[in-house]
């Protein structure tokens, strides 16, 4: 590799989701600032921000205003081990993040970043029966 080119190819899966946004600072802001992820890298064009990714703890998330009518239909689950995920709780209403309550067959903890994309959080359980149950977030 020449002049600091990286590998990024691999036997193992790499995976990062999207989420569109309508300004990269305001969104950077909300997931450093409000929910305690870093922002490991940023793509800039004449000054304008038009990506950026942002990273806590294994999950990697990229940020993109470059497909406006994209922006806030993002939906994206993190699982966490119960205990972790009511100490996340605690962390996020602490930080005056609006925490809600949503239903997925299961009980769910759902974060809604400043465009309206998803960060839902299920409570381990076992399978529900009955019919698929989306959050009343109104998406």
């Amino acid at each position: 590799m020449a002049n600091g080119e990286q590998n990024v190819m691999s036997n193992e899966w790499f995976a990062r989701p999207v989420l569109f946004v309508a300004d990269i600072d305001r969104s950077v802001d909300f997931y450093v600032e409000q929910l305690g992820f870093t922002q490991s890298w940023r793509y800039e064009e004449e000054g304008k921000a038009w990506g950026a990714q942002v990273d806590r703890q294994g999950c990697a998330l990229i940020l993109s205003s470059q497909w406006p009518d994209k922006v806030g239909r993002g939906l994206m689950f993190i699982s966490l081990d119960v205990g972790v995920l009511d100490a996340l709780r605690a962390e996020l209403e602490g930080r005056g993040v609006d925490v809600m309550d949503g239903q997925w067959g299961y009980r769910l903890m759902v974060i809604a970043d400043p465009d309206g994309n998803q960060l839902y959080f299920p409570y381990p359980t076992s399978l529900a029966t009955g019919s698929l149950i989306t959050s009343n977030l109104g998406h």
